[in-house]
């Protein structure tokens, strides 16, 4: 019997998360306080009371959600047998697992936010859910499009985010559609994640993963790019760095994950859609969230 635990990426973040832990853990208030420390500015005063727009903002969202998923589990003392985490979430997962420290770890997750940011107004682009068709049938229209549209994020069987450039993107939609698509929706998001678009932020990621010093994981690591269980502190750093312009494999993730032995998953930080997504692959897995504190 493994237990893997897996962590949330953006768009998980709420107002009030974390704000239980901090006043009721004094290991989770330090974490916190460190992290004010590390930020320059108090990211928990925007995560225990500020706005959902205060949220959005780039600086906030990716540390804020990383902050709650990873705290957490230092306060539940998890022992995984397997992690992994969507987009983001894969910061959290590296951590947990012992592959990088919390410090690194923040440090890490800051500096890919506002890489992503100056990427989105420098290149804009948009992304879009398509429901209801074949992976590889949106693959392939994505690829008869002229202009920069890719699969960008494999969550669930019938459920791939297309993400690219506008007019790509719009075209793609609308020859989904086509195809019969349930539905093909563009996203509330600032640009095209996961796509080449992003390949100014990964060339800054590289350039601040290359001062951070990985160690080899006390359980594997489930990574977005190829789905493959690592413990390889170079093959993860390598996959950490191409995750920015990669697709997310999230439903080959989960069912690696279960061919591998995985029978219970819990997910840690805002939110519950992953448990939705694991549940979407496979209807009998056990799965938990530990989203409440």
């Amino acid at each position: 019997m493994k237990h893997a635990y897996v962590f949330p990426g953006q768009g998980a973040q709420f107002s009030g998360m974390g704000k239980d832990l901090y006043e009721n853990n004094e290991s989770a208030k330090a974490l916190f306080e460190k992290a004010d420390e590390i930020l320059g500015f108090r990211i928990t005063d925007i995560m225990f009371g500020g706005t959902a727009d205060e949220l959005k903002q780039t600086k906030v969202t990716q540390p804020a959600v990383f902050l709650h998923s990873v705290i957490l589990a230092k306060v539940l003392g998890v022992k995984p047998d397997a992690v992994a985490g969507h987009s983001l979430g894969e910061f959290s997962a590296l951590v947990v697992s012992g592959a990088v420290s919390f410090e690194d770890g923040l440090r890490l997750v800051s500096k890919r936010a506002m890489a992503m940011q100056k990427c989105c107004e420098n290149r804009p682009g948009s992304m879009a859910a398509i429901l209801g068709l074949d992976d590889a049938v949106v693959e392939q229209a994505c690829a008869d499009i002229d202009g920069v549209v890719v699969a960008a994020n494999y969550n669930c069987p019938g459920q791939l985010v297309i993400s690219g450039a506008d007019e790509a993107v719009d075209a793609a939609c609308a020859r989904l559609k086509e195809a019969g698509a349930r539905r093909a929706l563009r996203l509330p998001v600032g640009g095209a994640f996961h796509s080449p678009l992003m390949e100014d932020a990964r060339a800054e990621l590289e350039q601040a993963i290359a001062e951070v010093e990985f160690h080899t994981p006390v359980c594997p690591i489930y990574q977005n790019v190829d789905a493959q269980p690592q413990t390889d502190p170079e093959k993860i750093k390598a996959n950490l760095i191409a995750q920015l312009t990669a697709p997310v494999r999230w439903t080959q993730i989960v069912r690696n994950m279960l061919a591998d032995g995985v029978t219970e998953f819990t997910e840690l930080g805002p939110g519950n859609v992953l448990q939705g997504l694991i549940k979407k692959v496979d209807a009998e897995a056990a799965v938990e969230s530990k989203a409440a504190m």
